[in-house]
């Protein structure tokens, strides 16, 4: 068995064929906890996030008490349940009802340490504008938890928008039919200058204008953390300069706004319109969609058809606990979402699937090799998505521990064509053999054809009420 600084790490009945080491999240939190449970003495451990609107979500666990050998892994345990939370619920201030000794060393994490610092910038600082803060306490405060509904407003000429790391897209809407759509591909991670993506935006929304007789709301999707319109954090801009990002970012969606006559807008999260998108289309409610593209975006829609506060930057969040897991790029982190379900994960595993590609060919590229030889059904390019589809299987599970859901949405690039099908196919049979309370309780769905190519931006042109 694998050990992470004391964190036992179980060997998964179902080894993903091209990453033996893979030690799934979900079964070394709930043999910890099991463990715990059996020591007779298990510390309860309550956690609480706090927003800058004043919500309160709440996660109770447990622990090894301090005494036990196998105490050793309480911190990475810990750190990485925190890791989860962080980037689902999101939120400023931590209220920790432990060991003090355990709070002591989270603080010194998020304060000190290159994957800790990086967690405590984007989220505390520039989503919830405070840097992370633990509070060793028991007076932890009441569970406040907003949510409100999204979108669903059909009426009117309506544009709809999608801002992807690959390309943009932009639909006409007239009373929920969409009369026009076009997709533009672009390069945003990495461009200094702003007025790239100004261009490329508007460019797209003229394109749909044009197929109006008027527009009366705007509505869009870009990767990120959006609040009242404004930018706080996201990956599109991520090769702007600080100076920049303050002048010219923050307010961008503001500007294009009063540019189109201060009609109704609104732009959210891209991950929260397909959970939306998602809902509309099945009539469902508690739906979790992920979709699998330039890296892993997320959104969640609850039981009563509403968004909440939480964050859902599932690229984030914690698939692999071995400690030589693969580590991404941007945070520095190991065996997190970005690097399991996206186009990373399908470059990561070519070599060990053996399919050779030059290291300067971009992504989508790679995916495009993969994809075609999928389509001739390839030995080596089905590994790569059996593999994905044991990550995503046991994520499925682990995803469970933290949302209510009974429905799953899957999409993106990596899930189209005959590989999208094996994926699908090794996370159901996975839940099976795994997880069977699961199989049966949560469904996995797939857009249909009208959905893959007009959900998301009849879902994105809903946003803004037209009053």
């Amino acid at each position: 068995m694998t050990d992470n600084s004391g964190l036992q790490l179980p060997v998964p009945r179902v080894t993903p064929v091209l990453d033996p080491q893979f030690r799934p999240a979900v079964l070394a939190n709930r043999a910890f906890r099991e463990q715990a449970r059996k020591s007779g003495k298990a510390l309860p451990v309550r956690l609480a996030l706090q927003q800058t609107d004043g919500s309160v979500h709440h996660f109770n666990t447990e622990i090894f008490s301090e005494g036990d050998p196998r105490a050793a892994g309480n911190f990475t345990y810990l750190e990485r349940i925190l890791k989860f939370l962080l980037w689902s619920r999101g939120g400023w201030r931590i209220y920790f009802d432990g060991p003090a000794a355990l709070a002591a060393k989270l603080a010194a994490h998020y304060r000190d340490t290159a994957t800790g610092k990086f967690d405590s910038n984007l989220v505390g600082e520039k989503m919830f504008d405070q840097p992370l803060e633990i509070v060793n306490t028991k007076d932890i405060p009441a569970q406040r938890a907003a949510s409100k509904p999204l979108g669903r407003h059909l009426d009117g000429c309506r544009i709809g928008f999608d801002l992807g790391g690959s390309d943009r897209k932009a639909a006409a809407v007239v009373d929920g039919e969409v009369v026009f759509s076009d997709e533009t591909v672009w390069d945003p991670y990495f461009h200094p200058d702003p007025q790239y993506h100004w261009d490329g935006i508007m460019d797209s929304l003229k394109k749909a204008a044009a197929h109006l007789p008027r527009v009366d709301a705007i509505g869009g999707s870009a990767a990120g953390i959006y609040v009242g319109n404004r930018v706080k954090v996201a990956s599109l801009f991520r090769g702007v300069p600080a100076d920049l990002f303050d002048q010219r970012v923050k307010d961008l969606f503001l500007d294009v706004k009063k540019a189109w006559n201060n009609v109704p807008f609104e732009v959210v999260n891209d991950g929260e319109v397909t959970a939306l998108a998602g809902s509309m289309a099945l009539g469902r409610n508690a739906v979790l969609g992920i979709a699998l593209g330039t890296s892993t975006a997320g959104g969640w829609v609850n039981g009563e058809g509403n968004i909440t506060s939480w964050i859902n930057e599932l690229a984030f969040v914690p698939v692999d606990y071995h400690p030589n897991a693969a580590h991404d790029e941007w945070s520095s982190d190991y065996g997190v979402c970005a690097q399991y379900f996206s186009q990373q994960a399908v470059a990561r595993l070519m070599p060990a699937a053996g399919i050779e590609a030059t290291k300067d060919l971009p992504l989508p590229e790679k995916l495009k090799l993969v994809q075609s030889l999928m389509a001739n059904d390839d030995s080596r390019a089905r590994k790569i998505y059996e593999t994905i589809g044991v990550y995503l299987g046991y994520q499925i599970a682990h995803f469970a521990d933290f949302y209510p859901l009974h429905n799953l949405l899957i999409l993106g690039r990596v899930t189209s064509g005959k590989g999208g099908d094996l994926i699908l196919a090794g996370a159901r049979q996975l839940l099976k053999t795994e997880f069977p309370e699961l199989a049966g309780k949560i469904e996995l769905h797939v857009p249909d054809e009208k959905m893959k190519r007009h959900g998301q931006a009849i879902a994105a042109a809903s946003l803004p009420e037209i009053r």
